[in-house]
């Protein structure tokens, strides 16, 4: 799938351009790598030509035009425009991409949709990534030097004139994304449709927010291991990616707008709105919505909705997961139960091997516990018992509690968010008008009063205060929860081996008993 990017420059120095394609540079600092000798390293392998420079370099070409036509003097102006088209990288396996066919590709394509404008066209083998994904740099200087002729994705004079400054449109970037998808399947090269939003939108600020917090995160991972500690988060996410899994998580177990909105304000304090038919989201510690366009196409309006409907036809379908996991300390088989039932000879032999194996698993555990007495087996369970239901007791207290304490956060963000909304109704000349320009909002915001007004609060508390008290209980109960958790797999282990004693000396008693029968 070939995609095309598109970035700005207004930095006067036109050479810079070059060098950053023919030279390696630092992909988190932008500054060019330096050998032993303090000069700086040229990429590995690359190819570059120009277009429209004549005998000069494309600085110089730029810098004649901007004398000619008198543009480009201002701090301000962009200087030049710079499109980058990255190739699937299965096309290099699957359908013969080279670096010489994509740079042929890369020319065609300038002098198509750039005609007039000094350029560099230069090919790389590789993304910073290291993706394997060949890609194709475009430069242009922003003014036109010759007059063209007119194509038809040109609507304004400006746009063939000579001594006219490129202009990328939002018509101009469609019409590049086409141009793309065109030259891609006359290619026989993978390709997606680029007027359709596919899965999460990741701006560049964003993926650079995130290659950053990664390597900030794995530095400080290698400090933790070479301490000889466990890191706890391997994988760094931007607040955004955060707000997108909140909204999913939520998505993917709600049957109804309704359920959907309340869930995410009550879950994550996340406020959710409609405007002229579009949703936005809201998170914690923001007063302006980021529109769904921003985050992902799957949470858009129709998207929304159409997951919410397939939730309600699979909800009869879906069964809970059983994710019991099996015991450390297995029971052991009723062999005469199961002979009895029908089981061959084959099935006895192997039952005896396994019972063998879990007895001496039984034996190993009381004596690591020493519990080799029946009176001291039973008064650990007992003991074990008493702290299980104790810290289970515990933790679903502190549960409800942080229960609690979130939806009085979710409330008292909605409060304070629509507080001047409210403030405002007051003031407006038609505030039924107002109002129902704003019915999300208030709708919310009528809720969040209910709701104080329910529980008798008529001074609400601080947010940072909220904050430290369920940040407290948590720790608190991750606590209680550890000694839960620690109580019952013992509690379990012991019980499947007090039950296996009980059934090894019911089958002593037994073999006993069977031959004072016989002599009789």
């Amino acid at each position: 799938m070939a995609t095309i990017k598109h970035l700005t420059s207004k930095n006067s120095n036109y050479a810079a351009a070059e060098s950053y394609l023919t030279f390696q540079h630092n992909e988190y600092t932008g500054l060019p790598i330096l050998d032993e000798k303090g000069r700086p390293k040229l990429r590995d392998s690359y190819l570059l030509d120009t277009l429209e420079c004549g005998e000069s370099s494309f600085a110089m070409a730029c810098l004649i035009a901007n004398r000619k036509y008198g543009k480009n003097g201002g701090r301000e102006d962009v200087k030049t425009h710079h499109y980058i088209i990255s190739f699937d990288p299965k096309d290099a396996v699957e359908n013969d991409l080279t670096m010489e066919r994509a740079q042929a590709l890369g020319l065609q394509f300038c002098k198509d949709n750039f005609p007039g404008h000094p350029a560099i066209v230069c090919t790389h083998p590789d993304g910073h990534n290291s993706a394997g994904n060949i890609h194709v740099h475009i430069v242009i200087g922003s003014l036109r030097v010759r007059t063209v002729e007119r194509q038809p994705f040109m609507d304004k004079p400006c746009d063939w004139e000579a001594g006219k400054k490129h202009r990328c449109t939002s018509a101009m970037l469609r019409h590049l994304r086409v141009a793309v998808m065109e030259m891609c399947e006359q290619a026989d090269l993978n390709q997606i449709n680029l007027l359709e939003a596919q899965g999460d939108h990741v701006s560049e600020r964003e993926y650079w927010a995130q290659r950053r917090g990664q390597r900030r995160l794995d530095h400080a991972n290698a400090k933790l291991a070479a301490e000889g500690q466990q890191p706890t988060q391997t994988v760094y996410q931007t607040e955004l990616d955060k707000l997108r899994k909140q909204i999913y998580a939520v998505l993917n177990k709600t049957t109804t707008f309704e359920e959907f909105s309340a869930l995410l304000m009550q879950e994550h304090g996340i406020a959710v709105k409609e405007s002229r038919g579009r949703l936005s989201y809201c998170p914690p510690g923001r007063t302006k919505f980021i529109t769904a366009k921003k985050l992902s196409k799957k949470l858009e309006k129709e998207q929304v909705l159409t997951a919410l409907s397939q939730n309600i036809q699979l909800a009869v379908i879906i069964q809970p997961a059983c994710e019991q996991k099996p015991d450390k300390i297995r029971k052991l088989v009723d062999i005469q139960a199961n002979v009895a039932a029908g089981k061959g000879i084959g099935y006895e032999r192997w039952v005896k091997k396994f019972n063998l194996k879990r007895w001496s698993q039984t034996l190993c555990l009381l004596q690591e516990k020493k519990l080799l007495s029946e009176d001291a087996l039973h008064q650990r369970i007992a003991e074990l018992k008493t702290q299980h239901d104790d810290a289970l007791a515990v933790v679903k207290d502190l549960d409800a509690r942080m229960v609690s304490l979130k939806e009085l956060r979710g409330h008292l963000v909605v409060y304070r968010q629509y507080k001047p909304l409210a403030q405002k109704l007051q003031t407006v000349r038609n505030p039924a008008k107002f109002k129902e320009q704003h019915r999300a909002e208030f709708a919310v915001y009528e809720v969040a009063c209910a709701y104080f007004k329910a529980n008798g609060l008529r001074t609400l508390p601080d947010l940072k205060k909220l904050d430290a008290e369920y940040q407290t209980l948590s720790s608190e109960k991750n606590g209680f929860y550890t000694r839960y958790k620690k109580a019952q797999i013992e509690l379990r282990e012991l019980r499947t081996a007090q039950q296996n004693v009980e059934a090894f000396f019911r089958k002593e008693e037994r073999s006993h008993a069977v031959p004072q029968q016989e002599v009789k």
